[in-house]
C-alpha cells in the first residue's frame, strides 16, 4: 500500500486559533498531519527568527480529537518549521508544508511582513513544497466553511503534481460566500504599499505610546495582481520565492563607476 503523505501545519495565529483547527481537519483527510505551531499570535513577525534566547517546545493534546500530534512553540512561525524539520520531524521528510489559514489577508507587499508565509517560505527555503493560505476576515471566529473544498483541492493538487523547488504559494480568499466566488486566478503580487503613521496616546498614567496606524494603498492598475483578483471575486495564488535579487537593475548598476 501507498504511504500516506507526510503533511507539516504551522501559522502565526497560534496553535488555538480557528483557522489552524480548519486546516488540520482538511489536511488530515489528505495524509498524515504533524502540527507545529506558536503558541501565542505572531502576526506581523515576518521572517524573524530566535537567535538570544531560548526556544520552548512542548506537545500539546489540542488536536488529539483529530488523532494529530502537535506540538506548541514559544517561538516565532519560522523557528516552528525550522524544529519541526531538523527536530520534530528529523529524517522524515514533508512530502507538503501548509501555513494557515491565517485570519487577515497577506496581499502584495503584507507577503513581507506575514508570519504565515514566512513559515511558507522558510520551508521553501528548505526545499520542500509549501503552501500559505489565508481569508481576509480578521474576526477571530472568521467562516472558513465556504472555502473547505478549495483548500482541500489545492492542496491535493500540490501533492500530485509538486510545487517548483523553492517556491511557496501564497493563496488569498476572498470573504465572500462560496456561490460568489468566481474562480481561482494565478497572480502576480501587485505593486502596493502602507501610507503609514503613528498615531500617539496616553496611557491611563499619562506616559506616551505609539500605535502603528495607516491605509493600504494600491498603486498597480493590473488585472492579473492578487489585489485586483480578490476585489472582483476570485481565489488568488501568487507563487512566491525568497531570492530577492532585482536582475533587470543590473544593466544601470553596472554603468557606475564603482
Amino acid at each position: 500500500m501507498k504511504t500516506k503523505p507526510l503533511i507539516l501545519i504551522s501559522n502565526d495565529d497560534g496553535i488555538t486559533s480557528k483557522g489552524i483547527r480548519t486546516l488540520v481537519e482538511l489536511m488530515s483527510e489528505l495524509g498524515e498531519v504533524v502540527v507545529v505551531a506558536p503558541d501565542k499570535p505572531q502576526s506581523g513577525m515576518g521572517h524573524a527568527i530566535t537567535v538570544n534566547e531560548s526556544l520552548r517546545l512542548y506537545k500539546t493534546d489540542v488536536f488529539e480529537d483529530l488523532g494529530v500530534e502537535a506540538y506548541e512553540c514559544s517561538g516565532t512561525p519560522a523557528d516552528c518549521v525550522k524544529l519541526a524539520k531538523h527536530h520534530v520531524l528529523k529524517d522524515r521528510k514533508p512530502d507538503l508544508v501548509v501555513s494557515g489559514i491565517n485570519h487577515g489577508s497577506n496581499i502584495s507587499v503584507n507577503v513581507l511582513y506575514s508570519g504565515t508565509m514566512s513559515a511558507a517560505i522558510e520551508a521553501a527555503i528548505e526545499g520542500l513544497p509549501a503552501i500559505g493560505f489565508s481569508l481576509c476576515d480578521y474576526a477571530h471566529n472568521a467562516d472558513f466553511s465556504h472555502i473547505r473544498g478549495y483548500v482541500k483541492r489545492i492542496a491535493s493538487e500540490a501533492l500530485r503534481n509538486g510545487i517548483p523547488k523553492y517556491v511557496a504559494l501564497n493563496v488569498n480568499f476572498p470573504a465572500i460566500m462560496q456561490g460568489e466566488i468566481k474562480g481561482i486566478k494565478i497572480c502576480r503580487q501587485a505593486r502596493a504599499r502602507w501610507q503609514e503613521n503613528f498615531d500617539e496616546r496616553k496611557d491611563p498614567h499619562g506616559r506616551l505610546y505609539y500605535w502603528l496606524v495607516g491605509d493600504f494603498i494600491n498603486e498597480d492598475p493590473g488585472q492579473d495582481t492578487d489585489v485586483w483578483a480578490l476585489d472582483n471575486g476570485y481565489i488568488s495564488i501568487v507563487p512566491c520565492r525568497f531570492d530577492m535579487t532585482c536582475y533587470e537593475s543590473f544593466p544601470a548598476i553596472s554603468q557606475w563607476e564603482l
